[in-house]
């Protein structure tokens, strides 16, 4: 199975979704009080100035200003750097009770180590006090996929094991002037989906691939690299929680985890092929990361696929590793049909999972519409996961990082089919608390409109609206927004029931169908 369709499946998930099965309503108070709802942004994406006040580029600033991202770039992006205080205002007035935001590496630290940028450190110390002053919880990520470029020119970045001290002298330096304040760190975001993206299929920077999984990189070798860089990530995610939990944990007393991307997969047939072709899915793309955090180890049937080509963890790596989180955190958009495709040759790190999506598979030209058979109809799908990660991985406490909707919308301030997503997937996460999962909070990507990977400022999934194209960039809240606000501040009812956006008959939908 090749892993483009997962990534290409991302740009367009906003057709994989339906309602559930039956009606149901519920509150805010329907959930544990010591729940949060919140919504997030990253770095890269939210602040802009990407210049300014001695910051440094991001391989992210060279892979935008050289035109792989459509010539668009997140320069200025949604000006959070200049507009957080309104923002976080903003966030008060919607009800927000937990913000989740990232910081910039290279803004921090401009030559990936060494000297701290005292305007860098300025901006988040006042991000920061400012959410404390409202009330609004902050949730940090440390590394949202912007690495320094002075790192990725001297060594590599990822797929040099020299990245991991660097990266826990970045970690070691939030936790000293942020830590007193942040009670919720996460060290990465998507190291599981960023070694295929960056490394195995080369569309996200550094650009390193190898033909034919591949095409116009810049080097790399998508048989092996996806693999090391996913071990530097994962021992990286160690030292970092290592250094926190001997080092700071104790005098702040906050909790700590990551951060990896997740599918629901669900077998086409009943056959015993497709059966295994998912667990083998499952164990690629959550157990890649999942099992030496639990486990110790990788999953077997990746030691068996990759053989040699997935470099192991040596047994005081494996002992670090293996329960160095607080927390999972986990991005969900969506659900896709696996089938098996034993004929794929084993050549490249995608190829090990031997599986094939089948989401994008035989679409009729004409229809230019995924058939029905190959849709996942069902907001219970994430329900589904949760249950899973909590039978599988002996019931972690989860936040749910992501969940969101806005690639490939016509963008509206009536944004009721948006409304109608997120009420469904909130409703299945309190189905999966009251199966006794350990889900802790649910942030909406995104607050306000950002610079979205890949799609530049054509996708939309902001709660509020944010003008691009004026000089001000002003915020407007959608529909979504003020239904957020009444669901968190107001004790309003979320009411979900069979829903006519599943049978195409929404117009906003609809419109987009058409055109697609």
């Amino acid at each position: 199975m090749a892993m483009a369709p997962l990534l290409v499946s991302f740009l367009l998930y906003w057709m994989h979704y339906s309602s559930v099965l039956c009606s149901s309503e519920f509150t805010r108070e329907d959930f544990p009080a010591d729940f949060v709802f919140g919504a997030g942004t990253s770095a890269f994406q939210y602040e802009g100035a990407w210049a300014e006040d001695g910051k440094t580029p991001s391989i992210w600033d060279t892979f935008t200003h050289e035109g792989w991202a459509g010539g668009s770039t997140a320069d200025v992006a949604s000006d959070g750097y200049h507009k957080y205080k309104g923002d976080i205002k903003l966030m008060s007035d919607t009800g927000l009770e937990a913000y989740r935001l990232s910081i910039s590496w290279p803004r921090l630290l401009p030559k990936g180590r060494g000297p701290v940028n005292p305007k860098g450190l300025e901006y988040y110390n006042n991000v920061i006090n400012e959410l404390i002053k409202y009330g609004i919880q902050p949730h940090v990520t440390l590394h949202h996929l912007d690495v320094p470029q002075v790192l990725q020119d001297e060594y590599g970045g990822w797929i040099s094991p020299k990245i991991i001290d660097d990266f826990k002298e970045f970690a070691d330096v939030c936790f000293k002037e942020f830590g007193d304040r942040i009670s919720h760190w996460t060290t990465m975001n998507e190291p599981n989906i960023n070694s295929y993206a960056s490394f195995d299929y080369g569309f996200f920077p550094p650009r390193r691939c190898s033909y034919p999984y591949g095409v116009n990189c810049t080097g790399g070798d998508s048989s092996v690299e996806p693999y090391i860089s996913a071990r530097n990530y994962i021992l990286a995610h160690s030292a970092a929680v290592d250094l926190y939990r001997n080092k700071y944990q104790t005098t702040q007393k906050g909790k700590i985890g990551i951060n990896i991307y997740t599918i629901w997969f669900v077998p086409l047939t009943n056959s015993t092929e497709d059966v295994v072709a998912t667990k083998r899915a499952h164990d690629f793309l959550l157990g890649w990361v999942l099992n030496p955090l639990v486990f110790g180890d990788y999953p077997e049937i990746m030691k068996k696929n990759a053989g040699s080509r997935l470099p192991p963890f040596t047994k005081s790596e494996s002992q670090k590793v293996k329960g160095s989180y607080d927390f999972i955190g986990i991005n969900y958009y969506f659900a896709l049909y696996v089938t098996d495709d034993s004929s794929t040759t084993l050549r490249d790190a995608s190829s090990d999972m031997r599986a094939k999506f089948t989401a994008f598979k035989d679409i009729p030209p004409e229809s230019r519409i995924l058939p029905p058979s190959h849709m996942i109809n069902d907001f219970g799908s994430l329900r589904k996961i949760l249950n899973y990660l909590k039978n599988t991985y002996n019931d972690p406490p989860i936040y749910i990082h992501e969940n969101g909707y806005g690639l490939g919308v016509v963008d509206t301030m009536n944004d009721v089919a948006r409304i109608s997503f997120l009420g469904g997937f909130i409703g299945s996460i309190l189905d999966s608390i009251r199966d006794g999962a350990d889900v802790r909070g649910y942030f909406i990507w995104t607050f306000v409109d950002a610079y979205e990977l890949l799609s530049g400022y054509n996708a939309r999934f902001g709660l509020y609206h944010v003008d691009f194209e004026g000089s001000k960039h002003e915020r407007t809240p959608k529909s979504s927004a003020h239904w957020y606000q009444h669901f968190l501040k107001n004790g309003s009812t979320i009411k979900i029931e069979n829903d006519v956006i599943s049978r195409g008959e929404h117009p906003i939908l609809q419109n987009k169908l058409s055109a697609f």
